[in-house]
């Protein structure tokens, strides 16, 4: 009855059985948190959608940003690549985008302690804040009109926490916070910047959305994955897993039903870069 929670796969299918396998994962008992971007880049991307729909029942999935383009290919308004094409034609392309659709960018487990996000939480949101913005584009994503819903949220980026601000904008900010995010800029969020934290970031005023001075107060750990240059990272507050496999680094899990957070991680071969 073990629970894991693994980083971002992005299409390394191999690489991802051979983990599972490692650790010994048993979708009849164990459960699969998984933190994000199930694809894009990895050349299996087609063969992990496929897998984790046959082992739906045991998985719980958080949407991330190249999950969210993947959807918008299929509906036409992003570009395709070789690593996704694959799904684009496939014959069950309608249902697994639908499945996809129909994910969350946000589970939480008081149980256990931990929530999960694809990029994190916004400093500018609590708990109580961050459940009730996911739903809210989550039932965007899964409603009747959330074709043109997503094309408008993926023309832009919106930085700043405005709840006095239009509809589109305050549903912009949610989004791009739960999948884009990593650094913030004083009071806003700063989507360029994309390296590892160093001392001279920190001066400059770019801190981790983690370590913002104005931060609300999450009472569970945060797991997150998107920032393949940070890799694995813990604290008291946050757990990081994305730790880079398509790139030459590893793909790792990390087991949360014990006393102590187990690590795992594999070795990944470098993949394609798109």
């Amino acid at each position: 009855m073990a629970v894991w929670a693994v980083g971002d796969i992005q299409g390394c299918y191999k690489s991802f059985k051979q983990l599972l396998y490692k650790i010994k994962f048993n979708p009849k008992k164990d459960t699969l948190w998984i933190a994000g971007d199930l694809v894009n880049r990895g050349d299996g991307s087609l063969e992990t959608l496929e897998y984790l729909y046959s082992i739906r029942e045991s998985v719980k999935i958080i949407l991330g940003n190249h999950d969210i383009a993947l959807i918008g290919a299929y509906y036409g308004f992003k570009k395709s690549n070789p690593t996704i094409e694959p799904i684009l034609q496939s014959a069950d392309a309608k249902k697994l985008i639908d499945w996809l659709r129909s994910q969350k960018f946000l589970h939480v487990d008081s149980k256990l302690g931990f929530c999960m996000s694809h990029a994190g939480i916004s400093p500018a949101f609590d708990l109580g804040m961050a459940i009730k913005y996911a739903r809210k584009i989550e039932n965007k994503l899964h409603g009747s009109h959330h074709k043109a819903w997503l094309e408008e949220m993926l023309k832009e980026d919106v930085e700043d926490f405005n709840e006095t601000t239009s509809e589109i904008k305050i549903e912009k900010y949610i989004l791009s916070s739960f999948i884009r995010m990593r650094y913030c800029d004083g009071q806003k969020l700063n989507f360029e910047q994309k390296g590892k934290p160093t001392d001279k970031l920190r001066e400059q005023g770019f801190l981790p959305w983690f370590e913002s001075k104005n931060r609300k107060e999450i009472e569970l750990k945060i797991i997150f994955g998107h920032w393949s240059t940070l890799g694995y990272y813990q604290d008291e507050n946050v757990l990081s897993l994305d730790t880079g496999c398509l790139w030459g680094g590893k793909l790792t899990v990390a087991r949360l039903d014990t006393k102590e957070i187990e690590i795992i991680s594999l070795a990944c071969p470098k993949l394609q870069d798109f």
